[in-house]
This record gives structure tokens, sequence and C-alpha cells, in this order.
């Protein structure tokens, strides 16, 4: 029987029950939960701009650099032959090619920086990024790309010109001078770091300040060496030390100063890994432009002479001489025919000053000789028996065409050895010029060293076996007895010069203080 009560009944719990339910499933889906309003962003200044204007200031100016100069740097690809190309045995389809078709190893290519100096397209980079090449070509910051031939190489001084062949007007950068940058100063470094094509990487610019000045690194010298290059000597190497990031493929590229001038080129990196670690170095503007100037004109590098051997001057040098400073560059030896020695420079001359400008470094010394040019004439402060006096020398042309032959020596068999300078010095026989490599018989040479001794200590590994003596403080050594002559009179303390004489005719002078008996 219908009971209309209980229907509604049901009907009234069925609705009560689904709508508890929707809440509960509404509730799980978030939909019952309050909306959050969008917070309030910040967008004023929180510092004064009055407080940042000098940071503002520095900021706007390396905009400016990077604006003004990106357009002038290029990216170089240079490809070369590699130096041993496969033979004809490591070719298995050789028998199938035509042998009257002589087999060329490919192509490869290699990256690097630079940057346009003039407005004819000659362009500034290192020679190492373009030693070698058959062809090069150069790219731009709006992805035009051009041809370039190679003006001229100096693997002395790592700088190379290379120049667009077509004709058109280029943007030039304007050279400063490095001899006015000074430590501490602002740089900006522009280049690509090695990936090219388009990369994301292509035209970084890095920042940072100058650390060091007339740093002496050794790798332009030491890779010259390792060629088998014997006129290694005449490598040039005064860096402009910076804390900027520079990496392998920034090599060629400018180091710019705030002003946007050009004070140094990009070329090597202080690192264990081959990637930067901290320090760059460049080189000086000034000595690249003089280069740059020769290779355009001349095709080669006139390379100014003065005909003398250098070498830096320490503490102990410096109170040996007399010094008022630990500063200068010793000459142990003179070529007899070079312009130093008909000007009446000796050995045991230390140079101070060139035309009233202090030297003090052996790269620094190397670096003033480089800028200038044959049959200049300057005028040299020099130390001699204590005092300073002034020369004045006309340089001549380096030779850099011939490469002397250079003997190595041979180690001896141990002997016993003078106590008051650690060193065994015999009368030099035929065998030991045989052994040794010298051409004539006669004087006395060095046959032993002790290894902790007080000439191993003073050479500082540069002293070696095999080394003719030819002065002994200040005497000529014409045979070991001159040598206990002259050590008789030597007291415990005393500072003691010998001069020295290696097989290939380079001269040395250390300066060793001599120990007790």
């Amino acid at each position: 029987m219908f009971d209309p009560m209980r229907t509604k009944a049901k009907l009234v719990i069925f609705t009560l029950g689904a709508f508890l339910i929707g809440i509960g499933l509404a509730s799980g889906f978030g939909w019952t939960e309050q909306g959050h309003a969008m917070p309030v962003i910040q967008r004023a200044p929180q510092i004064s701009e009055e407080a940042v204007r000098p940071a503002l200031t520095l900021s706007d100016a390396f905009v400016a650099v990077a604006e003004v100069v990106t357009p002038s740097v290029v990216r170089i690809e240079a490809r070369r032959r590699p130096q041993r190309a496969a033979s004809r045995g490591d070719d298995p389809f050789q028998l199938f090619r035509n042998r009257d078709q002589p087999q060329q190893a490919p192509l490869q290519v290699a990256g690097g920086s630079g940057f346009i100096v003039s407005s004819d397209g000659y362009i500034l980079t290192n020679n190492h990024v373009v030693e070698g090449a058959e062809e090069i070509d150069v790219f731009l910051v709006d992805r035009r790309a051009f041809s370039a031939r190679l003006v001229g190489t100096d693997p002395f001084t790592d700088v190379a010109v290379i120049k667009i062949t077509d004709d058109e007007e280029f943007a030039g950068l304007s050279l400063g001078s490095s001899d006015d940058v000074e430590v501490g100063e602002w740089i900006v470094a522009i280049g690509n770091p090695g990936f090219g094509g388009g990369s994301t990487l292509d035209y970084t610019v890095t920042a940072g300040i100058v650390s060091a000045k007339s740093r002496p690194l050794g790798l332009i010298g030491t890779g010259l060496q390792q060629s088998g290059n014997a006129l290694a000597g005449f490598a040039v190497e005064d860096f402009i030390q910076t804390d900027a990031v520079i990496n392998p493929g920034n090599s060629g590229g400018p180091m710019l100063n705030l002003r946007g001038q050009v004070v140094g080129i990009n070329s090597a990196i202080a690192s264990r890994t081959g990637f930067y670690q901290g320090y760059g170095f460049a080189i000086p503007i000034d000595l690249a432009e003089h280069i740059m100037e020769d290779l355009i004109q001349f095709g080669k590098v006139r390379r100014a002479w003065l005909g003398v051997t250098l070498d830096p001057i320490d503490a102990l040098k410096a109170e040996s001489y007399g010094l008022p400073t630990v500063s200068g560059v010793e000459i142990p030896s003179v070529d007899p025919t070079g312009p130093a020695a008909r000007a009446g420079l000796r050995p045991y001359d230390v140079i101070v000053a060139v035309d009233g400008q202090e030297v003090a470094t052996q790269s620094g010394l190397q670096q003033n000789i480089a800028r200038r040019s044959p049959d200049d004439r300057i005028t040299l402060t020099v130390y001699r028996d204590r005092e300073p006096i002034e020369v004045t020398v006309r340089l001549g042309m380096a030779n850099l065409e011939t490469e002397p032959e250079v003997a190595v020596a041979r180690p001896v068999q141990p002997a016993r050895l003078d106590t008051k300078l650690g060193i065994r010095i015999e009368d030099m026989t035929q065998e030991m010029a045989a052994r040794f490599g010298y051409q004539r018989v006669g004087g006395a040479v060095i046959t032993e060293m002790a290894q902790d001794g007080p000439a191993a200590r003073s050479g500082r590994g540069r002293l070696v076996p095999g080394a003719r003596v030819v002065e002994l403080d200040r005497e000529v050594v014409a045979e070991a007895a001159d040598i206990r002559r002259i050590l008789a009179r030597v007291d415990a303390g005393d500072i003691v010069s010998i001069q020295v004489e290696y097989p290939g005719g380079n001269r040395r002078i250390f300066h060793i203080r001599a120990a007790g008996d």
C-alpha cells in the first residue's frame, strides 16, 4: 500500500545524502577552497641611484666598450695541412687510385680571434692562430664572412697580420699605449672562446683588472726550442697579466681600456688544464704595433740588435754590483762584432735604463729593444764598477735567418769537489773537449757540482757540468791552477763571480756566496 509520508521521508534522506556526498567530493578536489589574491610585485629601486652611481657608471662604460668594439672583432678560421700526411701504405685502396695524382691529407681547421685595425681590412692576431695556414676566413659579428690573406708572422713575439681580400670599408679599432696601462686598471677582453660556427659563445666579452706588467712566461721561447729553433733566445715575452677570463679561442682578440683603445692582444693563459684558471696574458700593443708596421712594410720583422746576452738581477747580484735597488739587467757576454762591443759595453755591466726610462727586468729591456728599428741610437745607463755611466749605442739588425749549431754538454763521472763553491774544475783535455762538444782543447772546465752546494743554489740549474770557466772573480782563467790560486784568497761569505762559456759560445755570469772550507 502506497504511503506518501514514507516516500517523502525517503526522498528527503536521499537528497540530503547526495548533498553531503557532493560537498565531500568538492572539498577533495579543492573546489571549496578560498581563492588567493595575486601578490603585489615591487619594481621600484631599493637603493638610491646616488648611492650606486659609481658602479652604474662603470657598468655603462663596459656596455659602451662592448657595443663600439665588438663589430671590429673577428673570428678566424685557419686551414692548414697536418705536418705528416698518411703514407701510401696506410691507404688500403691505393691500388685502385690514380698513381699520377698525389694524395694530400685534408686541411685541418683551427680557430682564434683577431681585430680590424684599419678601414682597408688589416687585422692583428696571434702567430699561433694563423701560422702555416693555406686558407684563412674571417667572420664578423653581423655574420658576414670574408677571405683573408697572410701578410706576415713573427714567431718571436707571437704576432701576425692578415688582410681581408674584399675591397670594402671596415671599422678599425683605435690603438692605445700599453706603456700607459697601470696595475689595477680596469680592462675588457673580447674574443671567440673557440667554438665558432654561430655558437652561442661567439664574441664573448669579459672584464677584469690589470694584475701585473712585464711578465716573462717562457712560453714563446720554450715553444721555439721544442720546435728545434736555435734562435729561441730572440723571443720577446713581456706580457700584461689580467684576471679577465681568457680561454684558448680568445687568442688574438683585443684587450681594451675603458676608453675603447686596444692596449694588448690576448695571447695566453696560465693553466694546468688548458682552460682559464685565474690568469690571462696579453702582448703589449706598443710592441705589436711595431711588429705590424714591419710586417706590412717589409713582409718580415727587421729586429733591432744590441749584441749582448742578458740575465736578470737578483739580490745577490745587486749586492755584488753595488746597485741601489734589485733591478736592472746583467750583461754576461758581448758579441765582439756587435753594436754593444763597438759602443764599449762589456761583461759585468748592468743596464738600468734606456733613454732615461728605467729598465727593471730582462723582459722589459727585450721589449724596449724590440720596439726599436735598426740604426736607431739609444742611450743606456749602465752600472760599471759600482758607478752609473751613460753609453750611446747605434743598434744593428739581427740575423734571424741563420740558426747556429748549439752543442749539448754530456754528463761526466763524479769527482772530488771544491768546498767553497761546491764545484770541481779540471784542465780541459782532448777527451773532455770531445765529451762536452768543444772544438778546441784548453782552459778549465766544470766537471762536477755538489747537488746542494753554493754553485748549484746560485746557478738555479743553469750552471752545469761542461761549462768552461772564462773568468773567476773577474780574473781570466787559463787553467785549473788559476782557480785554486784565486779561491785561496776567498773567505766564507764572500760573493764570487764566475763567467762561463758553453759549447755554442754563449756566456753567462753567476754570483756565488762562498762557503767555508
